[in-house]
């Protein structure tokens, strides 16, 4: 809806443009990895959460530290979807974008839609740029972006004015505000707030005075462009979103998952001990645990992922709360201390955060690629149980349920996620702490004995669970190791039919923790049509499609696998009461195959491989064509 009336600035007694209100927009932010475009996409996130809108993110960045300035590799981006509805992805098709450079204009326009609001760094649009892009001739001058409202803005010189009064500035310093001056534009465009990213920039930079100023100044300046230049004729807002009443914050899954294995040592009332090796996308997880330091956490930087760990089946071992953080590689050099683990029951858990392989592949790009490593990379017959949040926000409740199980089975537990939830944002609501359940650690000082008086480590309760004795507990002095055990002493054995027993009881073990899950459920109608069946970070997407679709009167549903090992127990159930089932994946068909595998239930496999999250709409085509088949059949 256009408001025709103008309204005075506040601040600077400006006469205002006409304003249109809006439901939802997704802008991109693009430009050189050292143009500053993640951290003016979490600003422009932060104004957008404490406006009320909900928000969805993706940022896409280059694996090298300092890609090749100009060039289409090191080109880095943050796309915000803000909603004044619910949301749960950073949206399809661009309607703004923002290049600071010829490569970022020529990797991001094709995602612009026609109509699209497109803001140029009119000077950086050199023969230098435009031949490092792959352009032959000046997009700007060629009539080539004619069906994109175009606005070119000469960000670098307006900037260079906005703080050329500022003494003992260098032209490096200079140019390195101008991601500052490009957020001011983009926020004047879309109504946002500058006070917080002003708040923001003294706390940073608050032994900086003069990139204080600078920052400022150039923030200001790009928003009081806006307002003044004739080719941006209306501004746009975006509403409050509803949400349910409490204390909110916009949270990465990082975060949330560091704040969930925080919450999980003040439930269990037990020191958290994080040995990790840093690797990329799970780096992060090591650098948030350490703020947290004064929460009974403990960190440790191991020299390599063998070691880490190490150091957690040592934490487990003598009682902490055991994690370490990883990436397929790492958790491929893991695998064999895991199946270590597996042996010795010891309750530990490994954080997976999936990246594009194999090997170093893709290491800033999300995949799904990891499924059936958590399931099988190990040798032996090494069950254990296998996690996979939804959301950013669900990374800190899944955090919580995977210790939960690990200490209530004295088992390892894979809690798997990915590089789009580990770096994307939603707005959380944060919980209270006395609503959450404790976690009872019993750790045993009289237990059952032997016939010759000794403690039997691998005695079982009713769920075949060990007792978790703290090693030196007098009187239940006790090994673990990898060699196979003696049924209930614990005494290494090579007895085969012990062997095949031990394996049994171990796989049982997980195999019941299925009575100690939540059942599955769905979105859309009891049965039906299609189902479409995602595991991971691909809720978002197929939620949406499904939603999208249930309104255009299709009988579709939508179900998210969080538990992986071991599946609901309804899920067969659920599977055999539609006509078609649909994966999809960003992997080549890994639940697929298992689906198939366990349930022999036929299911059509939906994947993308390319670093990038599912469409909405690439799921939507699918399940109509699937609909438009059943149709002709």
């Amino acid at each position: 809806m256009e408001n025709p009336q103008q309204i005075k600035n506040d601040d600077e007694n400006i006469v205002r443009k006409p304003i249109e209100e809006l439901e939802r927009v997704v802008i991109r932010l693009a430009g050189d990895s050292g143009d500053g475009m993640q951290l003016a996409g979490l600003k422009f996130t932060s104004s957008s959460v404490i406006l009320g809108n909900d928000v969805s993110t993706f940022p896409d960045y280059p694996a090298e530290i300092r890609a090749p300035q100009g060039t289409l590799a090191g080109v880095s981006g943050f796309q915000i979807h803000f909603s004044s509805t619910e949301i749960y992805t950073p949206g399809d098709q661009l309607d703004a974008l923002v290049a600071m450079n010829p490569a970022a204009l020529k990797v991001n326009i094709s995602d612009l839609k026609p109509n699209g609001i497109l803001i140029v760094n009119e000077d950086s649009f050199t023969s230098r740029t435009l031949s490092k892009a792959g352009y032959s001739s000046n997009p700007l001058e060629d009539n080539s972006l004619a069906k994109y409202r175009l606005i070119p803005v000469k960000i670098t010189k307006l900037n260079r004015e906005a703080v050329s009064s500022i003494e003992g500035m260098s032209s490096k310093q200079v140019n390195l505000t101008r991601n500052f001056f490009a957020l001011g534009l983009i926020s004047w465009l879309y109504d946002r707030h500058l006070k917080s990213t002003i708040s923001w920039i003294k706390q940073k930079f608050k032994n900086r005075p003069m990139i204080v100023k600078a920052n400022t100044k150039t923030l200001k300046a790009g928003y009081y462009y806006g307002e003044t230049n004739e080719l941006l004729s209306i501004q746009y807002s975006v509403p409050k979103a509803e949400m349910d009443p409490g204390k909110y914050r916009y949270i990465s899954g990082t975060q949330a998952l560091a704040l969930g294995l925080a919450t999980s040592s003040q439930l269990a009332k037990k020191e958290l001990f994080f040995g990790a090796y840093p690797i990329t996308p799970a780096s992060d997880l090591l650098h948030e645990l350490v703020k947290l330091r004064g929460y009974g956490v403990k960190t440790f930087q191991a020299e390599d992922e063998i070691a880490a760990i190490g150091s957690i089946i040592g934490a487990s071992f003598g009682g902490s709360i055991a994690v370490t953080g990883t990436s397929g590689p790492g958790l491929a050099l893991m695998s064999e201390a895991l199946g270590l683990a597996v042996i010795t029951e010891l309750p530990l858990l490994v954080v997976n955060v999936q990246r594009a392989g194999p090997s170093t592949g893709m290491p800033t790009k999300p995949e799904q690629s990891d499924l059936l490593q958590v399931l099988f990379g190990r040798n032996g017959e090494s069950p254990l149980p296998i996690l996979a949040p939804q959301s950013p926000g669900d990374c800190f409740d899944l955090a919580i349920e995977a210790l939960r199980i690990a200490l209530k089975y004295m088992t390892p537990v894979v809690l798997i996620s990915d590089a789009f939830l580990a770096n994307n944002i939603d707005p959380w609501k944060i919980p209270l702490l006395e609503e959450l359940k404790t976690m009872e650690v019993v750790h045993p000082t009289t237990a059952p004995m032997s016939s010759d008086g000794r403690y039997n480590p691998y005695s079982r309760n009713e769920n075949l669970v060990r007792p978790y004795v703290i090693p030196g507990t007098k009187g239940l002095e006790h090994r673990v190791g990898g060699l196979e055990k003696e049924r209930v002493t614990g005494n290494v054995s090579y007895d085969p039919l012990n062997h095949e027993e031990m394996v049994n009881i171990r796989e049982k073990k997980i195999s019941g923790i299925v009575k100690d899950i939540p059942l599955q459920r769905v979105h859309g109608p009891s049965e039906g049509d299609v189902l479409v069946l995602s595991w991971g970070s691909t809720f978002g997407a197929a939620h949406t499609a499904c939603k999208n679709l249930r309104k255009e009167g299709l009988s579709v549903a939508d179900t998210n696998l969080r538990y992986l090992n071991p599946l609901p127990a309804n899920l067969k159930d659920i599977l055999n009461s539609y006509k078609y089932v649909l994966i999809p994946e960003m992997n080549k068909g890994q639940l697929h195959f298992i689906i198939q595998a366990q349930f022999a239930i036929k299911t059509q496999s939906l994947t993308k491989i390319q670093g990038r999250p599912f469409h909405v709409i690439e799921i939507e085509e699918e399940v109509r064509q699937i609909i438009g088949g059943l149709f002709d059949e």
